[in-house]
């Protein structure tokens, strides 16, 4: 199949062919200091996958460290069924057996780790007959028992369109302890750009019907979903997106730089600088967007905007409390 030709870019740098020095607005420093060597050794204790790690964010030394500490958990393995070309996570035919054990584990490791936030992801299981939901949704209920006050997040495949039931029950089923307080799900880049950057079996559409159906499950849940940008998208792409999103009555959006992990991935197209991200932030606000998280180093979990939402989820869960009285 012959490719389209490149649109013109949004406002950035160009990457040549040959691989250019990455801009000064995406060096970090190393990650340090007595919070991130405790969570370390906790997480190695524990035997967590953290997405921290697996897929080497850039923000890993300043989300582990502070008073309110966060971070991203992997359940159901650390192989995922799915290639998508921009992403580390080694992928396969077929995963290993889900730990049964694993819901009690995360639980009580949660509730060791006393975190403020934390994110619960999983691979993509397409090999399983519900994608993993269920186990998915124990272990939300597992964290609710042993850390309560903890503000959960779930970043969620798709399921191919299916067993989000399972994920989400109703409340009625499954009371508040099996439901998360944020839902996320990654769209990944715009509509042009699927088939050449996330895998076959995605799909804007699929992702978009994914986080409508979670609202109209739970109404009280915040959703979220984040957008890479730097492969060729052009500015009115981008508008499209966000609108799209705004449109599935999305709360919460993070933007950020895509970073090839290796050579065998999908190439940079151009790094694009922070004076535009604030423009796409101001963007994303004016479409009424609660939140939006907008930087070359913003990831789909990222710290400032975790902050925001616990803060937003506490306040919440503060007025619910005081109306019951």
């Amino acid at each position: 199949m012959s490719s389209s030709p490149t649109p013109p870019s949004s406002v950035g740098t160009v990457v040549p062919r040959r691989a250019a020095p990455k801009p000064d607005w995406l060096k970090v420093p190393l990650p340090g200091g007595e919070a991130h060597g405790r969570l370390k050794r906790l997480t190695r204790e524990l035997s967590l996958n953290t997405v921290c790690e697996e897929a080497r964010c850039p923000n890993l030394g300043e989300c582990w460290s502070g008073e309110h500490a966060t971070m991203t958990i992997m359940v159901l393995g650390d192989q995922c069924t799915r290639r998508c070309r921009f992403c580390a996570v080694e992928t396969v035919e077929r995963g290993a057996a889900p730990d049964p054990a694993e819901p009690d584990n995360v639980g009580q490791a949660i509730g060791r780790l006393e975190l403020d936030y934390v994110v619960i992801t999983s691979v993509d299981r397409d090999d399983l007959p519900d994608g993993g939901a269920r186990h998915y949704n124990r272990c939300v209920a597992a964290i609710r028992l042993n850390a309560p006050q903890t503000i959960i997040e779930t970043l969620v495949p798709d399921y191919q369109g299916a067993d989000l039931a399972q994920l989400l029950p109703g409340r009625e089923a499954a009371g508040a302890g099996g439901h998360p307080d944020v839902f996320a799900h990654n769209v990944e880049v715009v509509p042009r750009l699927q088939r050449k950057v996330r895998d076959p079996r995605c799909s804007f559409e699929r992702s978009l019907q994914t986080l409508r159906e979670a609202k109209q499950r739970d109404v009280t849940l915040l959703t979220k979903s984040s957008l890479m940008v730097g492969l060729s998208e052009t500015a009115d792409e981008i508008s499209e997106a966000l609108g799209l999103l705004r449109e599935a009555d999305v709360d919460f959006l993070t933007l950020g730089q895509y970073l090839r992990p290796s050579s065998q991935h999908v190439p940079v197209h151009e790094y694009v600088a922070p004076e535009r991200f604030e423009d796409l932030r101001q963007e994303g606000l004016g479409l009424g967007f609660e939140y939006v998280a907008a930087g070359p180093l913003v990831r789909s979990s990222y710290k400032a905007g975790e902050f925001f939402a616990s803060r937003l989820v506490r306040q919440r869960r503060a007025g619910a409390e005081s109306g019951a009285r």
